[in-house]
């Protein structure tokens, strides 16, 4: 048995009284925590004491939406208004495959931990080489097998999707970091029929979740009011999907009936307010949908959308958006930020009895918070400051089921050169096909 003390630590927990520990310590035996508390630590024979300097602790953060391969498509064509069908999906139908899907995986996982990011839900292709990743990487996953018509690389008709799926249970069945997932892209890209269906799957192996694009873009609502006269989120209410351990990525355009069937359903939402805004797609009623009862967490979306997969990116996003809504300092408090990064995220995902808060029989997953950087001070409010102060250079030390993976800033599980390397080698291989494509299309 392995027993860790962390002592002279500013503890966070993040539970549902928002405790805070100053001078806190914490507890660890394998890969939960035994106790936490505040003042004098108790003597644990045997543990291996870390003294954190007075720096934060607190949970690990949920990134509950995210395309980890699509890190390599990170900052292209950013000013191209077509450039999904421009570059995105013929350089997918070209490259996408297990090694792309590995290499863009590692780069991802290497940038999230860094970033504090301990458990990811992810939706792409090959995503069993995805999970593989995750758990070489010493993270915590969702993994879930995308399905769709418009002929995605590695399957050919839906038969072969939910073969996949199916591959990807079998893989990740009793995995304890790791849990299996299925991933309709979205209502307009698989239709009602095909939805019904991954419900009734999902509840045949055993509840699982299932990670679906929703309510994300003008297009996709107008589809669904011309082809079934309802609103995207009412079609998909009707084939089943939405449902606890369902989540809802965007979830943007939405109206009050929409809310209230999500609220009603169980279904939780990834919110990716950088993405959402980069795309000039809109501002997300989030105060509205947590007051409804609905799960909210922080998502990056891919790196293509988003460019980064740290959540410290997102949060001053998220409650800026929020205040200019409400054309009002007080929505979205970064105290609500945090919860949403952490705790809340847990609870999109259905883990908030495992992960996301510092509790008792909970998983030591966990990040140290580095105070020593000028910008940070002076800390009337710690919340505040990790949401509009903090970067992912300030995470100096992360852990995750008990083990360390990020200790003095440097990625205990990946080897940073290779995972550059090989990324870098395969941008060299989409600059090629990028400059084919504008050549072929500047001779028409």
């Amino acid at each position: 048995m392995s027993k860790r003390l962390i002592v002279n630590a500013w503890v966070l927990a993040v539970d549902e009284a928002m405790c805070e520990h100053r001078p806190g310590w914490i507890h660890i035996e394998d890969d939960r925590i035994v106790a936490l508390g505040g003042g004098e630590p108790p003597a644990i024979p045997g543990a291996e004491i870390l003294d954190v300097e007075g720096d934060i602790v607190l949970p690990g953060m949920v990134n509950p939406h995210c395309h980890m391969p699509m890190s390599l498509f990170r900052g292209l064509g950013e000013d191209v208004d077509d450039r999904l069908f421009r570059y995105m999906l013929p350089l997918e139908r070209k490259f996408v495959s297990p090694e792309m899907v590995r290499i863009g995986s590692r780069l991802a996982a290497y940038e999230m931990i860094a970033g504090g990011v301990t458990t990811v839900a992810d939706m792409y292709y090959h995503e069993t080489e995805i999970g593989k990743v995750i758990d070489e990487a010493g993270m915590r996953g969702v993994v879930g097998q995308t399905l769709a018509d418009f002929d995605p690389p590695d399957h050919k008709d839906f038969e072969e999707g939910f073969a996949l799926a199916g591959e990807l249970v079998e893989t990740f069945a009793d995995h304890p970091r790791v849990t299996p997932s299925i991933a309709p892209h979205a209502p307009y890209s698989t239709g009602p029929a095909v939805m019904e269906r991954v419900a009734q799957w999902a509840a045949d192996h055993g509840d699982l979740p299932i990670q679906i694009h929703l309510a994300e873009t003008e297009a996709e609502s107008a589809w669904a009011r011309k082809e079934h006269g309802v609103s995207t989120v009412e079609l998909a209410m009707r084939t089943g999907i939405l449902r606890p351990k369902t989540v809802c990525a965007h979830f943007l355009l939405v109206d009050d009936a929409d809310i209230r069937i999500l609220a009603e359903s169980g279904a939780a939402v990834a919110h990716n307010a950088r993405s959402n805004g980069k795309g000039g797609r809109g501002m997300a009623r989030v105060d509205d949908m947590r007051a409804a009862g609905i799960a909210v967490g922080i998502a990056t979306d891919g790196a293509m959308s988003g460019n980064t997969l740290d959540l410290f990116s997102q949060f001053g996003v998220v409650s800026i958006f929020a205040k200019i809504r409400g054309q009002s300092r007080k929505p979205m408090p970064a105290r609500d930020v945090i919860r949403m990064a952490t705790l809340e995220g847990a609870r999109v995902l259905g883990m908030d009895a495992a992960i996301g808060s510092l509790e008792p029989g909970k998983q030591a997953d966990l990040i140290r918070i580095d105070l020593a950087a000028a910008r940070l001070h002076p800390i009337y409010d710690p919340y505040a400051m990790l949401v509009f102060s903090s970067m992912p250079t300030d995470v100096r030390d992360v852990m995750v089921a008990g083990e360390w993976i990020l200790r003095d800033r440097t990625v205990t599980t990946l080897e940073k050169a290779s995972v550059m390397r090989d990324a870098l080698q395969m941008a060299d291989r989409f600059r090629l096909e990028i400059a084919a494509i504008d050549a072929g299309l500047d001779q028409r």
